[in-house]
């Protein structure tokens, strides 16, 4: 089995390094994975996405068509995004910043205010991490503990300060959806 993510946003909200935690989780728990990177003309304000396979078998390609989830943290994402995923799929979307109604009834639709849940927490840089909490809460393919072991490895030195806000944006993401 294997599932394909693409995460979209804004660049500078988090997507890449999200994407980059997703796959070193998958890592630990055991599985083959593959991320790939696409930036908009601007690095900051542009669009950004990245692709994410998580499989229990070797990857064929790295290539992702037809997602199975997709995390939109945007509306141009959500619309760019949302008539690719998979039937039976499922998006999570920024309910903060996403107000539209979902436009097909054959996926699953997650809302996540995350920058309502960052600011809360006193950053709106650790949205990307609600986005995350809410869909290895609602995905379970990739572990919650996985994802927290390597947070807890990439955040080192000056950044380890940021460890506890990270994982209370993860919980509360996680909290908001189930």
């Amino acid at each position: 089995m294997q599932k394909e993510y693409i995460l979209s946003g804004f660049g500078g909200q988090g997507l890449m390094l999200a994407g980059v935690l997703l796959s070193e989780a998958g890592i630990l728990d055991g599985r083959n994975v593959s991320w790939i990177p696409s930036y908009g003309p601007e690095m900051r304000g542009g669009t950004a996405n990245c692709a994410v396979v998580v499989s229990e078998e070797p990857i064929g390609s790295p290539i992702v068509d037809n997602p199975d989830i997709v995390i939109a943290m945007n509306l141009p994402s959500m619309d760019k995004f949302e008539p690719m995923i998979k039937k039976g799929g499922m998006m999570v979307y920024n309910s903060s910043l996403i107000k539209r109604p979902p436009a097909r009834d054959d996926i699953r639709y997650v809302a996540v205010p995350a920058n309502e849940i960052a600011e809360g927490l006193g950053s709106d840089k650790v949205a990307n991490m609600a986005m995350l909490g809410g869909m290895l809460a609602t995905d379970h393919w990739v572990s919650m503990a996985s994802l927290e072991k390597v947070i807890h490895k990439k955040m080192t030195g000056s950044k380890a300060k940021f460890i506890p806000m990270n994982l209370d944006a993860i919980k509360k993401g996680a909290e908001v959806v189930r």
